[in-house]
């Protein structure tokens, strides 16, 4: 199976064959179970971690395990906002909604028997029905007490053909936001979720030469000269669109979904629509591609704070703008080991600077680093400051070495499964490894990155807005969801300005390049009948979110950070 992690890893590896892997070695797993719960049902196979000592332990005994308290939401980025705590969960139209005919993901998985390219491990067909059970599926995240709901108003519903604007999505979306309303559930819309219209770069045509004029029907791309900033404009319209119908009920806007992983999965190793790989061939357009969609963010930012005009929480900002990023626990490594040797420590640096730090440090200098090499060396002042807060997204580990350097633009290698060349560290408990991705929950790495971020921006506010484990065991998902809080939790005791987190996700979805195989909701999906039931993780998240509590016994059951329940 292609795993789309570990692929996002190899995006520095492209004439490598697909395959799986991940940041470190894998181990051999025992066979799964089953990860549906009755709602109110506690898993059956929940083994106790990190365990309280019994009253007559010794005294160089362990301290007891106490309840962490969460405060109540408040807002993403304003002041007043500081110490607040959301409980959310996340999803994202192209993975869910069935109907989506003119998306590039429907062409780019679409059978070529039937017109399409037939990429991927499965055709999205009708996802989940997440379209048609929009508002039932409301009754999910309520069901679980929680706070928020991030979720995408998917570009090619309502702009199927450039410039022609579909009245009966915009209205289904309206449906949506106002059941939210009234569960009490705050939405978050993210514009632009690794998908777009065929017409923003058709899959099915030719690349487009520099020089070539793009088309309503094609407009290259984000990588074309030419077609690029046009397409900046166009998502920087639907943007503002979004914002004038649904800024009465929404102040909280994500504008891009992971730019890193995203643009290196499409445009530098071609795993995701549209297919182009310059990542070897013609890295200054991959380049150019990241470039471009950095100023696609600042655009859509400005046209949300423009367009939405209503402060629709009271807290004094009518629209809180923000994005996320994939990020990684990267270890520097050699030979299959922890390394401190300078060329591999830089190697980590140097990754962990792409994927954590090199976009926002460009919104906030008004700078961007052509050679990622840390250095600034063009100034754009015009998006100095397009950031009111942070979306953090975690979910593994990864080795990385410097020897040797197979990347040739950044003297990097990481971790990819077979292919390690040395860069892969052993699993620290095999029962953390997450066998359908192919990497390591590495629960720690969390706090650590949030630490780190909070250290580098400290006036920057920080939400986890994706965090999950694909398992099809229960125990497994409620230990991913108290594990990650009580590291978030870590993080807020050392000051950090972290304000919630969105579990991902809501429920199962049609996972990219791996199908429908990952399985990684709160609610399992029954791909024939598409009922929904929850899992063991929703029993506790919801647990937790209603009382605002994580107590004593859900630590000791599903916490800490030794071994998890066996896959």
């Amino acid at each position: 199976m292609v795993r789309l992690k570990a692929l996002i890893l190899l995006g520095f590896l492209v004439a490598c064959d697909d395959g799986g892997g991940g940041g470190v070695a894998p181990p051999v797993a025992d066979a799964g179970g089953s990860d549906a719960q009755a709602p109110d049902a506690r898993a059956p196979d929940a083994t106790p971690v990190d365990a309280a000592p019994p009253p007559d332990a010794g005294p160089d005994a362990a301290p007891p395990v106490e309840a962490i308290d969460f405060p109540a939401p408040g807002p993403l980025a304003a002041p007043a906002g500081r110490g607040s705590f959301r409980f959310g969960a996340a999803t994202a139209a192209a993975q869910i909604e069935d109907g989506l005919t003119q998306n590039d993901w429907y062409f780019w998985t679409l059978p070529v028997a039937e017109g399409g390219l037939g990429k991927g491990e499965a055709f999205v067909g009708d996802a989940v029905q997440g379209f048609t059970r929009a508002v039932e599926d409301v009754g999910l995240a309520s069901a679980m007490h929680l706070d928020a709901y991030r979720f995408s108003v998917d570009w090619s519903r309502v702009e199927p053909a450039r410039d022609q604007i579909d009245e009966a999505a915009l209205a289904h979306y309206d449906q949506v936001i106002d059941a939210l309303a009234t569960a009490g559930v705050r939405p978050m819309i993210t514009v632009h979720h690794f998908s777009s219209p065929r017409w923003a770069h058709d899959l099915l045509a030719d690349d487009c030469p520099d020089d070539a004029m793009p088309t309503d029907e094609n407009l290259c791309g984000w990588g074309h000269p030419i077609g690029g900033p046009q397409l900046v404009e166009e998502l920087a319209e639907h943007a503002a669109l979004l914002a004038r119908r649904y800024g009465d009920r929404i102040d909280d806007w994500c504008t891009l979904n992971e730019p890193i992983n995203y643009l290196l999965a499409s445009y530098g190793i071609g795993i995701f629509p549209p297919g182009r790989g310059y990542l070897l061939p013609d890295f200054p357009r991959l380049v150019a591609a990241y470039r471009t969609y950095l100023a696609a963010h600042v655009a859509v930012y400005r046209a949300i704070k423009e367009n939405d005009t209503f402060d629709a929480d009271g807290d004094g900002i009518n629209a809180e703008v923000g994005l996320t990023l994939s990020v990684v626990k990267w270890e520097a490594s050699r030979m299959g080991m922890p390394s401190e040797a300078p060329a591999d420590v830089a190697a980590r640096d140097r990754v962990e600077y792409i994927y954590h730090y090199l976009y926002v440090d460009s919104l906030r200098t008004g700078s961007f680093d052509t050679d990622l090499d840390g250095q600034p060396d063009e100034q754009h002042p015009e998006w100095r400051g397009a950031l009111d807060w942070l979306g953090v997204q975690y979910y593994f580990r990864a080795g990385v070495t410097g020897s040797p350097g197979l990347i040739p633009a950044l003297g990097v290698t990481p971790c990819f499964g077979d292919f390690d060349f040395g860069a892969c560290l052993p699993v620290e408990d095999e029962t953390w490894w997450v066998p359908d991705m192919g990497y390591e929950f590495y629960a720690p790495g969390l706090h650590d990155i949030l630490v780190a971020m909070g250290a580098r921006w400290p006036d920057l506010p920080l939400t986890v807005t994706e965090a999950g484990i694909a398992t099809q065991v229960g125990a497994r998902r409620a230990e991913n969801v108290v594990r990650t809080l009580e590291q978030i939790q870590r993080a807020r005791d050392a000051g950090v300005d972290v304000r919630g987190y969105y579990h991902w996700s809501l429920m199962d979805n049609f996972e990219w390049a791996e199908g429908f195989t990952p399985k990684f909701g709160l609610y399992t999906v029954d791909l024939g009948t598409f009922a929904r039931t929850p899992t063991a993780g929703a029993t506790v998240l919801g647990e937790v979110a209603g009382a605002r509590r994580l107590t004593p016994e859900q630590r000791r059951l599903h916490g800490g950070n030794g071994p998890m329940t066996p896959e």
